[in-house]
């Protein structure tokens, strides 16, 4: 591995790492985002001619203490951050300080920190992928398709949001850190939806759900006990794992019953499995995420769509509606209700959700597929129309398309 090679690995597995510590060290997010930067900057000019370090983290966490100390130096205006910043770099590399267990992590600690309930759902979306994933603004207007400017601003925004309520780098005490999970399960499930159906571009962001699950597995790696935490992974891994089959070689966006299922990922499905299992083991009641999970570990078990056991697909809808009695919930069941006790059935339950998600996508697309089967012709050809203007992008318009023609032919469908 060259220099530079290095230092892109060191950036993956440290960023995190080192801005957290920066924060905790100097309660500051500017400096600890522009100290870590520089101390990444200067890996990169350095280390091609001096050699890789026996210890990159080591390294980088001294070049980025020092970035640090030089600025807050630099800012006279701020005379008892330079003294509290001179005391703490007596120690170099300085020494861990911090509560133990999993709020001792100064990566756990970041992630909480950028979910904070204080700000707005795109808000905590954009500082996790700053401080946490580590990209760039123009990596971050990319991923979010949003001009860097906005960018910009949402994260300055952000940041002065947590200072005006003094929460710049204070950890949620132990009573508070179930529910500060639950938002970051949340946002990372954003990252990983947006980057498996793009909402503006398409059909998929591999760079998006490549970052939301390798930040699921550091979240992971810290609470491997949570249960929705391994659950979110699970999800992830087993809708990722079809990804490689989700395009056709012409570009057209393929549902799940029209994949070669033999171009899924088996080591993904293998490791995603695992986890369901393990939680299964685990004899504690699931979750949501765990659920979710379990659903995907049964479609991704079945080397057919028409082997799919949707007995066990209902039944964890059913437990799921007990705990999430959402209309997607309801909808997602209603998929289920079909395949088990036909398309009227399914319908019928359809109709008490319409004023719900009457602009949900997906809720039209099905209605449609339900009325073709049942030969309304009519009917399945409006909810059609409703479902493609409601599209994200192109690609999934195409791919309603090329579903209306094949169901065109109601009569390929059993009516019961």
């Amino acid at each position: 591995m060259d220099a530079r090679e290095a230092a892109a690995r060191a950036h993956r597995e440290e960023w995190a790492r080192l801005v957290g510590l920066l924060v905790r060290r100097f309660g500051d997010l500017d400096i600890a985002e522009d100290a870590a930067a520089e101390a990444f900057a200067a890996a990169v000019e350095r280390w091609p001619v001096d050699g890789v370090p026996d210890r990159p983290g080591a390294w980088l966490t001294t070049t980025a203490m020092r970035k640090a100390v030089d600025r807050v130096r630099r800012e006279s205006r701020r005379e008892a951050k330079q003294l509290e910043a001179s005391a703490l770099h007596a120690a170099d590399p300085p020494a861990p300080a911090g509560p133990s267990g999993p709020l001792g992590d100064d990566r756990l600690r970041l992630v909480l920190l950028c979910c904070d309930p204080v700000l707005s759902p795109a808000a905590r979306v954009t500082l996790t992928l700053r401080l946490v994933g580590g990209l760039t603004v123009p990596e971050i207007a990319r991923a979010l398709l949003v001009q860097e400017d906005a960018v910009g601003r949402r994260i300055t925004r952000a940041k002065a949001a947590l200072r005006a309520t003094a929460r710049e780098y204070r950890p949620p005490s132990a009573a508070e850190l179930p529910g500060r999970v639950a938002d970051v399960l949340t946002v990372l499930l954003l990252v990983f939806d947006e980057g498996y159906l793009a909402t503006a571009s398409g059909p998929l962001r591999p760079e998006l759900t490549a970052e939301a699950i390798r930040l699921a597995r550091l979240l992971h790696d810290l609470l491997p006990d949570d249960g929705e935490v391994t659950g979110l992974l699970a999800l992830m891994l087993l809708t990722d794992a079809r990804r490689p089959a989700r395009v056709s070689a012409s570009g057209d966006l393929l549902a799940l019953d029209e994949q070669d299922r033999g171009a899924w990922d088996t080591a993904l499905l293998a490791e995603g499995h695992r986890l369901v299992r393990e939680r299964l083991a685990a004899g504690v009641p699931p979750g949501r995420y765990q659920l979710l999970a379990a659903v995907n570990a049964v479609h991704t078990c079945a080397r057919d769509v028409r082997d799919t056991d949707w007995s066990q697909v209902l039944a964890l809808y059913d437990q799921l509606v007990r705990l999430d009695p959402s209309p997607v919930v309801a909808l997602n069941r209603a998929v289920a209700v079909a395949e088990l006790d036909g398309a009227q059935v399914a319908l019928a339950q359809l109709e008490p959700l319409a004023a719900a998600l009457a602009g949900y996508q997906p809720f039209h697309a099905t209605r449609a597929e339900l009325l073709a089967r049942l030969g309304r012709t009519r009917e399945a050809d409006e909810a059609y129309d409703c479902a493609v203007a409601l599209c994200p992008n192109a690609a999934q318009a195409a791919a309603l398309g090329r579903r209306r023609a094949a169901l065109a032919d109601a009569r390929s469908w059993p009516a019961h």
